[in-house]
């Protein structure tokens, strides 16, 4: 259900009544089948009207729109073949020759479960109803302070294949048929995996519960944590996963990990601050306190050198936390993210993850480390922000000849292998800030930009990732934000061309495409907009006065609401902001080459990580 106010899609339909919660009738069992039939003939009707029509052919309903590629052909523009030219200076060089066996399985379908019939001799055992209730609870104190509940039901029946091709469903099973064929119809490119990583925790037995010791002054603020923040920290792990993020991440965490604890209540502090407008002595202490709270058990924790994978995501968590939340006009004392970032990569080195990335099997892992896919989703696009050399380049740009994953597509949206190639171009970045000969840097830009090109996927690809239901399609989410990502790898790489301007014909180009594909991004307070920080910070520097990227990102804006003034992307409005102001006022001198992003958060004393 994509829960649409006020009724979702689904019932919209049907032409029946939205709830959103478990309706009186259900208890009843009158009442229950007396709804059921009204559904069936709603249903049936449905069905004969369809075979009635006679439709097209599904292939051409709902064609998405023509999009061309992100930038002409690497033949097109680069005709001049050049060898893989590695980025060099990378600290940890010397550490990259690691063997790789592929992981079976890593992102297999599950075999499809077999078909279950109802017995003959059991009439009285329905085939498509059963309720599933799900519980979680959690402990403040020893006190039972919250109780999830969710009862979901389920059709156990699927119809034995008929070898006439005939469908396989009773002549008054319209409900199955129904539901079965729209499943088909909507989700069949979708396959259910929910390994994606190995958390460092394990996993959670179903009837475990969740225990946090808080003092009394602090409950408001794991309250306000769990109704507010939560659903702001991994949306795209949610959207692959539904309550990964909670039960696999956060409340293991909390419950064993006290600077994590510290880590998340000063987030939800600084939350509150923000997005209620609070002022005053108390919230400031309450975010002050938490944070130093955190560092002194992160001090402690490293000074007994023990307990370096809790160490890990408590740091990884100050860092990441701090990305959802706050304004940019906070003036709270704080470390900067890059400082706790490099006690990360002591503790990521520590515990062996570039290692356990490279040859999964060997290390005992049997899916990728979800604090080393953190942590490299923070390396990689905070390299960008500070002119630094993401620290396992090396890493990566073995990963990527391997053709192997990290796991970011699932954590963050965007495929490895682009995440991996914008680690190249912030290694050529730095290289260009050097003092890099111009002729080799073009020559880099031109072998990036080829290998760019061999990652577009083909025409039509992106399309929207709602299905007939109104559900996400989480792989088909994915497909559209690496697009994204695709293009500000382009324009980023563009913009380390000597005599590179804003209003050259190719990079507006670009821009202009980055506004259609963002389009295929579900925007709103319950879309992914604040998952677009980075690209939508390459590109909107990019854009000039009459770009539609302008227009897009304001009217985006308007749609998020409140939301788009505080986290990373009111960082990245506001940024933009200056930016234009900017660079408008020197194009009208006649001064068309642009200030970088980078350049006025320097001025600015800024250390944004805008992921």
């Amino acid at each position: 259900c994509e829960e649409g106010k006020p009724a979702c899609k689904a019932c919209k339909h049907l032409g029946l009544r939205c709830d959103y919660k478990r309706p009186m009738w259900w208890s009843n069992g009158e009442q229950r089948r007396h709804q059921k039939e009204v559904i069936k003939n709603i249903i049936k009707k449905t069905q004969l009207s369809k075979k009635a029509t006679q439709p097209p052919s599904s292939s051409n309903l709902n064609s998405p729109p023509s999009l061309c590629r992100s930038v002409p052909t690497s033949a097109e523009v680069y005709p001049e073949p050049f060898s893989r030219a590695p980025s060099e200076g990378s600290p940890y060089s010397a550490e990259c020759d690691y063997p790789y066996v592929t992981p079976e399985g890593y992102f297999a379908m599950p075999p499809p479960p077999q078909p279950m019939v109802a017995h003959p001799q059991y009439p009285m055992f329905s085939p498509y109803e059963v309720d599933i209730k799900t519980e979680r609870q959690i402990f403040i104190n020893g006190e039972q302070t919250r109780k999830d509940s969710t009862i979901s039901t389920f059709s156990t029946y699927q119809p034995p294949p008929m070898p006439n091709g005939m469908s396989g469903y009773p002549a008054d099973s319209w409900v199955q048929q129904d539901y079965f064929e729209s499943q088909s119809e909507s989700f069949t490119e979708e396959p259910v995996d929910f390994n994606f990583f190995e958390y460092p925790h394990g996993p959670v037995t179903p009837d475990h519960e969740t225990v946090i010791n808080v003092d009394d002054c602090d409950k408001y603020l794991l309250t306000h944590f769990f109704d507010k923040v939560l659903k702001l920290i991994f949306p795209i792990l949610d959207a692959n996963q539904h309550g990964s993020a909670r039960a696999d991440v956060i409340l293991p965490a909390l419950e064993s990990n006290k600077a994590y604890l510290h880590c998340c209540l000063s987030i939800a502090a600084t939350h509150m601050k923000a997005a209620e407008g609070l002022s005053g002595e108390q919230i400031d202490n309450d975010i002050v306190r938490h944070r130093y709270a955190a560092i002194s058990e992160l001090c402690e924790a490293l000074g007994r050198d023990e307990n370096h994978s809790q160490i890990l995501e408590a740091t990884l968590g100050m860092i990441f936390f701090q990305c959802s939340v706050g304004r940019a006009d906070d003036a709270l004392p704080d470390i900067p993210w890059h400082q706790h970032f490099q006690a990360g990569i002591s503790l990521v080195n520590k515990l062996d993850l570039p290692n356990a990335l490279m040859d999964l099997r060997a290390s005992g892992h049997s899916q990728p480390p979800f604090n080393m896919a953190l942590a490299s989703w923070i390396d990689i696009l905070g390299a960008t922000m500070i002119g630094r050399l993401p620290t396992w380049a090396d890493t990566y740009r073995e990963l990527n000849m391997s053709g192997k994953s990290a796991g970011l597509a699932e954590l963050m949206g965007c495929e490895d292998n682009i995440m991996f190639l914008i680690s190249e171009i912030a290694c050529l970045d730095v290289q260009k800030a050097e003092g890099i000969n111009e002729v080799v840097l073009c020559k880099y830009v031109e072998v990036l930009a080829n290998e760019i090109g061999m990652t577009e996927p083909p025409h039509g690809t992106v399309q929207t990732c709602f299905s007939t239901t109104g559900a996400i399609r989480p792989k088909q989410l994915s497909i559209n934000i690496t697009a994204v990502f695709r293009v500000a790898a382009r324009i980023y790489l563009c913009s380390l061309v000597p005599g590179y301007e804003p209003r050259q014909p190719s990079i507006c180009h670009l821009v202009s495409q980055f506004s259609e594909l963002v389009n295929f991004i579900p925007a709103g307070p319950e879309g992914f907009d604040r998952s677009l920080a980075w690209p939508l910070l390459i590109a909107g520097t990019a854009s000039v006065a009459a770009s539609p990227f302008r227009s897009m990102f304001d009217e985006r804006c308007k749609r998020l609401g409140d939301a788009a003034d505080f986290g990373s992307f009111g960082r990245v409005r506001g940024l933009l902001a200056d930016i234009w102001q900017i660079n408008d006022a020197a194009s009208a001198r006649g001064e068309y080459q642009g200030v970088r992003w980078r350049d006025v958060t320097l001025q600015k004393k800024w250390d944004y990580l805008l992921i």
